[in-house]
């Protein structure tokens, strides 16, 4: 007679406690296909991309077989459109941004990621002493009806000034421009962010203030994309994700800051003064890096808050934000992360 544990094995009791155990086991973290991929991504100069340099850097984006081309925009419109028109996969900039594409343009658009606070500050001429002082003056933004440009004429707003009647709005473009348009009296206000509020300081602006002081929470910097080319790619998206929060945390580290310090003031060709108070703003809790560059979801309540009081959007009433986003590639990539 054949052994009661061998005759088990191969009875219907074996086989359903072998199906029993194995719908218990957890499911095995698989990493996506490490298949070589290059992607286009487009931003905005300034500090808010150090976590892709970083990872540049760290060989993160390599050792997953993605080879990143990197896009300057000159301005949101520019962006916007190229991303609609497949001209790059991937954007990070104020995700605001797709918020008008997908509610404006019509377009298919989902936010993935987070980045951090948009540490802008409301730069003016000597001569404004506070928001009210604008009146007659011109407020110098990117594009009008998007990101930081709300914010400031939701300050102006409470201090009871509208734009077209009080003041009047110059769509100048991206922060690099714009730290010129406060040279002439022409340009008398303008958001801006690092180091470009510093170069403006220099220049001879001064700060009304920073956005997380005059406004609340806000998430700015994050990244977009189209969502049928996210749908196709997914494994390129989770991998180009992981590289990404990777190089977030060690732009975070405190032990890597001297090397992080050089690569800010390489990228943005700044000297060590500037480079260091572009630091001091990235590590600033709240302004600066969000955790692992996650997306702020009380700060982007209020992106959609602001876009509904200034835009008269939406009858007034922000919708739900997850209408906007699509966190799953951010998370699937978190289990793919060394710490």
């Amino acid at each position: 007679m054949k052994p009661l544990l061998q005759r088990l094995k191969h009875s219907p009791i074996w086989a359903a406690l072998a199906l029993l155990a194995a719908c218990a086991a957890p499911s095995p973290v698989v990493a996506p296909a490490n298949d070589p991929v290059t992607l286009r991504v487009n931003v905005f100069r300034g500090g808010s991309n150090i976590p892709i340099y970083m990872g540049l850097e760290k060989g993160y984006f390599q050792r997953r077989g993605i080879s990143l081309e990197m896009q300057f925009t000159p301005n949101s419109d520019q962006q916007r459109a190229g991303l609609a028109a497949g001209r790059f996969e991937i954007a990070h900039a104020a995700v605001d941004n797709a918020v008008a594409m997908i509610e404006v343009a019509k377009n298919d658009v989902i936010i993935i990621a987070g980045g951090d606070g948009g540490m802008n500050e409301l730069l003016v001429r000597q001569d404004i002493n506070k928001p009210a002082d604008i009146r007659g003056r011109t407020y110098v933004v990117d594009a009008p009806n998007t990101a930081y440009a709300l914010i400031g004429r939701k300050v102006f707003k409470n201090a009871g000034l509208l734009d077209g009647r009080d003041y009047q709005l110059d769509p100048l473009g991206g922060s690099e421009t714009r730290t010129k348009g406060l040279d002439t009296p022409a340009g008398a206000a303008t958001m801006l962010n690092p180091p470009w509020n510093f170069i403006a300081r220099d220049r001879g602006a001064k700060s009304l203030g920073r956005t997380i002081e005059l406004y609340g929470p806000y998430q700015a910097v994050g990244a977009f994309v189209m969502r049928p080319w996210a749908k196709a790619n997914a494994s390129a998206l989770e991998r180009y994700m992981a590289a990404y929060i990777e190089g977030c945390r060690a732009a975070q580290d405190p032990l890597q800051k001297t090397q992080v310090l050089a690569v800010l003031k390489r990228e943005l060709k700044l000297d060590d003064r500037l480079t260091e108070l572009t630091y001091r703003e990235l590590m600033l809790p709240g302004s600066g890096l969000s955790k692992d560059c996650a997306l702020d979801l009380q700060g982007f309540k209020n992106v959609l808050a602001l876009r509904a009081d200034i835009e008269g959007q939406w009858g007034g009433q922000a919708p739900a934000p997850e209408k906007f986003l699509d966190l799953s590639y951010f998370e699937r990539a978190l289990k793919h992360t060394m710490p």
